[in-house]
């Protein structure tokens, strides 16, 4: 009998590497996690694929959605919306695949309200340091738009005591272990595991 998926709420500032880790973790393409694919209203970059990276939608087709309560959360940001499918989570999750949502803190409270057994995940950077050279990139941005991104990320920070875990992503490798470890750990609970091997344990504890 194979058990239900986890849903894994993964969020971060800006330039603390979560989706690199998130995109690691999915590296191998294992049968039993995938990363929720969007529904956004924005039109498609060059080389992103309906389906793959987003789905695409029109506004109108995304507030018929809305209408429909088909989302676990949504948003509006710079004028476009951006949503997570109700429905394709709790069909992916019944066939027993692990589901990463990655999004910020606002939708992850929307997501834990309606499905409160999710896993939030917070990734932190090490030091206020080394989050502004990640930010800064390769110089191209000016000091002002650093500073701005140094303070959303301070308030997104803010926000880590609503996760159940928290990984400091100083070393990257170590970062991915501690991640696959949370979710590795997840399998392993009593309720997932009596729902696996509930034959076996009725065997075993049988008189």
């Amino acid at each position: 009998m194979s058990t239900r998926g986890n849903l894994f709420i993964v969020s971060a500032p800006s330039g603390a590497g979560k989706s690199s880790l998130i995109s690691a973790l999915l590296k191998d393409k294992p049968l039993d996690k995938q990363v929720s694919v969007s529904h956004t209203t924005r039109q498609p970059r060059p080389g992103e694929v309906d389906g793959q990276h987003y789905h695409f939608v029109t506004v109108e087709q995304f507030k018929a959605l809305i209408a429909e309560n088909a989302f676990f959360e949504w948003a509006e940001v710079f004028g476009n919306y951006y949503g997570t499918s109700r429905t394709v989570i709790e069909q992916t999750l019944a066939n027993g695949i692990d589901v990463f949502l990655d999004i910020d803190w606002q939708g992850g409270e929307q997501v834990k309200k309606l499905m409160p057994e999710a896993i939030g995940v917070f990734i932190l950077p090490p030091s206020k340091d080394e989050l502004a050279r990640r930010l800064t990139g390769r110089g191209q941005d000016s000091q002002e738009v650093i500073d701005n991104r140094m303070a959303q990320a301070v308030s997104e920070m803010s926000h880590y005591k609503q996760y159940d875990f928290v990984i400091v992503n100083d070393d990257f490798d170590t970062a991915l272990t501690d991640l696959q470890a949370i979710i590795r750990s997840q399998r392993l609970t009593m309720a997932s595991q009596t729902h696996t091997h509930n034959d076996m344990l009725d065997d075993l504890l049988a008189n």
